[in-house]
């Protein structure tokens, strides 16, 4: 409870915090490929999968305590994981990282073919236009692999419960 005597909602650090940005660096190396070494997108890809982990790891630990000695808690903390790190790993990396991806290689090509630009311009261009890309597709992705999960594996484990 705060000082008002409401009962304040726990704050989740990986989803209500600055560290919610580590989910999104893959998708920052994608929109830099054409301008930095190779090393630099799949060390984002580390980080990103290392938010993603951490996460599902949280998740199994407060399930765990939710569900005390209850039956069932190993089950319940392996679905909480499960649900975490899979529609983690698709919304926070695989999707938006192929899609930045995909974005920035269409643009480099295409400025290639429609402008004259030295490459330099061209490759800071596409950085620009696959960073600016990100807060787009952010919302369209998390509900896609929400509508996904629920219409698959959430109906194995019978899980009801959206991602948030």
């Amino acid at each position: 409870m705060d000082s008002s005597g409401d009962t304040a909602k726990a704050v989740d650090i990986y989803r209500d915090t600055w560290v919610r940005f580590l989910g999104y660096a893959n998708e920052v190396g994608e929109a830099f490929r054409a301008l930095v070494p190779v090393s630099f997108v799949w060390g984002s890809y580390a980080v990103a999968t290392a938010y993603v982990t951490a996460d599902a790891v949280d998740k199994g630990k407060k399930a765990a305590i939710a569900h005390g000695d209850n039956p069932g808690k190993t089950t319940r903390v392996a679905v909480a994981v499960v649900d975490t790190f899979v529609w983690q790993a698709l919304a926070s990396v695989i999707i938006p990282g192929f899609t930045i991806n995909r974005v920035c290689a269409a643009s480099l090509y295409l400025l290639g073919k429609s402008t004259r630009w030295p490459l330099p311009a061209r490759k800071w261009t596409t950085t620009a236009i696959g960073l600016s890309t990100i807060p787009f597709i952010i919302t369209p992705i998390d509900r896609s692999v929400d509508f996904l999960l629920d219409s698959s594996l959430r109906k194995v484990y019978n899980e009801g419960k959206k991602h948030d």
